[in-house]
């Protein structure tokens, strides 16, 4: 991890925010902040590591210090996977904030066993709550909802269907299409959709360093597939910036999107952008 060359602003941004129904900050990767119209504020897979070079290389900035950040009022991992559940991204702002993290079993291990958050930063155990598949609970303005996953590369992965007055958002992780999307499409109105995205790419292999043709996230038919069985008034697709030899153009999911009546609109977005449920 690195020291943020864009200062404190996007901290700023959040903690000054007053959005009429609620606003979606893009922190790269899978990463966001919503903030409601009340002010409540989530952070879902905030992650400003650098990866694992060679085998992993960032593309995008780190925009912000999670020192800087102040308004959390609860975290949530949809998985285990580092980018999703990295100890020097989001610990100091549980130890900052005192929020609460909520995650499944699995990602609670990385934070307990592996990388003993409560061992080099000021986090408690007690801001530690599993949570699995049809679980729901609710932080200030916010219910959230805990809705399954289709990510073969996770051992436990969610995905959180968050609500507030205003509206709906669906976050996904890292899914792919599920056979559960059309029921969660049906039970909920959603919004706004977030999705992985990314090409097909070369990864070294951990073990060889040689490299392997990897797949992590949707393609650009699947990411449609499974946009369109969860109905979406709006996809918004994540990830596709971030890895080298991983990264895609999102901008040609409206060709790919046209003939379906959902999703109604693509929503892209580059690190830093905020958008309006």
């Amino acid at each position: 991890m690195t020291v943020s060359d864009w200062g404190d602003w996007l901290p700023t941004a959040v903690a000054d925010a007053d959005p009429e129904t609620a606003a979606v900050w893009y922190l790269g990767c899978n990463g966001f902040v919503i903030k409601g119209a009340k002010g409540t504020t989530l952070w879902i897979d905030p992650y400003v590591g650098l990866g694992d070079p060679p085998r992993t290389i960032r593309m995008i900035p780190v925009p912000f210090d999670p020192a800087d950040v102040t308004d959390c009022d609860a975290m949530l991992a949809t998985h285990e996977h580092t980018d999703h559940v990295h100890g020097p991204s989001q610990a100091p702002i549980l130890a900052n904030t005192g929020a609460p993290f909520y995650a499944t079993d699995d990602s609670l291990a990385v934070a307990r066993e592996d990388e003993r958050w409560t061992d080099h930063w000021d986090v408690s155990d007690s801001q530690f709550h599993e949570v699995e598949e049809g679980d729901s609970f609710e932080v200030g303005e916010f219910t959230i909802y805990v809705e399954e996953a289709h990510d073969p590369d996770s051992t436990h992965p969610v995905s959180f269907v968050i609500h507030n007055d205003h509206g709906t958002i669906f976050h996904g992780g890292d899914t792919k299409p599920s056979e559960t999307f059309e029921r969660i499409g049906r039970e909920y109105d959603i919004d706004l959709g977030i999705l992985a995205f990314g090409a097909i790419g070369n990864v070294d292999d951990k073990e060889t360093g040689e490299p392997v043709r990897t797949k992590w996230y949707s393609t650009e038919n699947e990411i449609v597939k499974a946009a369109s069985d969860l109905q979406l008034d709006r996809l918004l697709p994540s990830h596709w910036d971030m890895w080298k030899g991983m990264t895609a153009d999102p901008t040609v999911l409206h060709h790919h999107a046209r003939s379906f009546e959902y999703p109604a609109d693509l929503e892209i977005v580059e690190i830093g952008d905020r958008v309006e449920l």
